[in-house]
């Protein structure tokens, strides 16, 4: 091994050194089986094979399952401040090359392991950065990443006014971190007064209330999905399903629909939804329902709607509850199906890593079986790509979204 740097030593088994020569970065607690030394929580430590090969450098954890997570497979890197910079750097490049440029006012600009900061998100909306700090190795790097963050956007003529924390996922409990939320304070600045801000996206503006809004505020990683569900809303009666704050409803409506349906079961989020619709002139061609999808959907005459979207929350956050979820997204695509007409048109969508896209594939055949319909695939859709994929990386992997003809 090559060593040039005084970190702790964690020698890893050979089932975590075939993983981590695999590519994945996380070597799991379980497979260290010694260390030179316990460095701090969310320290530096350099991984090595049992024969002493140099297999990377890593954030530690001592409360997580993941007992170690790389940021370099390079022995000769240093992390100091110029090492994090370049790293922001790289990941701002990237958005730049692969989104379209008024896209870059509201997108995800760190996202965790795909961009070489593990546990940590970043959202653009407008003017404000939201982060989620999700490992112990990134809370404790924070106090340098968050200003080199702001430093490289505004060194690119971005304005950002300041960056708000949004610690309240219950993941961090397994860092053994604390919730919370609260502006970020910048070294020698006033934070924002208002944590409400207005993005536009796809040519629709929405109110972004970064404090109290689900997640980081506001959900990006369909933002080109949504654009190709509205090519087929053209002349159509739409009927969104788990609207949230209306995103694929409005992008419909401004799609030509004949009229959209906007449902959710959350009567504040169905406000939210009307409030975009006013924002936008769109409220004429609109209505907004407060149900439970699952309800509402047997309730339909078949053919009331010719398209309906299915974009609900993940109906699995573990492996133990992936057959549950399976039956859920079954469910919800077979009463969607029964009420739409032949040659009506299926957007359906899942967000969980642990429904992978051969299982929600899977449950869609089903569904058609079931319905006794058949499916004529349109489009097989990802996340956005400011949400890169890592093919080594199956976490990173968890967007799938599809269009449908019913024939």
């Amino acid at each position: 091994m090559k060593q040039t740097r005084d970190y702790p030593v964690f020698t890893v088994t050979r089932k975590g050194t075939r993983w981590v020569e695999g590519g994945h970065p996380w070597i799991y607690a379980e497979e260290i089986l010694s260390k030179s030394a316990e460095p701090e929580n969310g320290g530096l430590a350099d991984a090595v094979s049992e024969g002493g090969k140099y297999l990377g450098t890593g954030l530690t954890s001592r409360d997580s399952k993941i007992g170690l997570r790389l940021v370099s497979r390079n022995a000769n890197d240093r992390f100091d401040a110029a090492f994090w910079r370049r790293r922001i750097q790289y990941a701002w490049d990237y958005r730049k090359t692969v989104l379209e440029a008024p896209d870059l006012s509201c997108c995800r600009v760190i996202f965790g392991e795909a961009d070489g900061f593990p546990g940590l998100t970043v959202d653009r909306f407008s003017e404000l950065l939201v982060t989620q700090t999700l490992s112990a190795g990134m809370e404790r790097l924070k106090d340098l990443i968050f200003p080199l963050l702001v430093e490289v956007l505004r060194g690119d003529g971005q304005n950002i006014r300041g960056i708000y924390e949004r610690n309240d996922a219950a993941v961090r409990a397994l860092e053994g971190l604390g919730q919370g939320r609260g502006w970020y304070v910048l070294p020698g600045e006033t934070p924002p007064e208002s944590a409400v801000t207005e993005i536009c996206e796809n040519g629709i503006f929405y109110a972004v209330d970064v404090e109290n809004g689900q997640k980081t505020g506001f959900f990006l990683d369909q933002k080109y999905n949504r654009r190709a569900a509205a090519r087929l809303a053209k002349g159509r009666r739409v009927l969104d399903c788990f609207t949230h704050t209306g995103s694929f409803a409005l992008n419909a409506a401004l799609g030509g629909a004949a009229h959209v349906t906007a449902v959710d079961v959350s009567e504040s989020a169905v406000a939210m939804a009307e409030a975009n619709a006013r924002r936008n002139g769109l409220e004429d061609r609109m209505d907004f329902v407060a149900a439970d999808v699952f309800e509402l959907l047997p309730t339909l005459k078949k053919g009331e709607y010719d398209f309906i979207i299915l974009d609900p929350p993940a109906f699995t956050k573990s492996r133990r509850t992936v057959d549950r979820a399976e039956r859920g997204y079954k469910e919800i695509n077979l009463r969607a199906l029964r009420a739409l007409p032949r040659g009506g048109y299926l957007a359906t969508a899942s967000c969980s890593h642990f429904m992978p896209a051969e299982h929600f594939e899977r449950t869609l055949r089903a569904a058609a079986l079931d319905a006794g319909v058949e499916l004529r695939q349109i489009e097989a859709r990802q996340q956005a790509p400011d949400h890169p994929i890592l093919w080594n990386v199956p976490e990173t992997d968890y967007l799938k979204f599809y269009l449908f003809q019913v024939v």
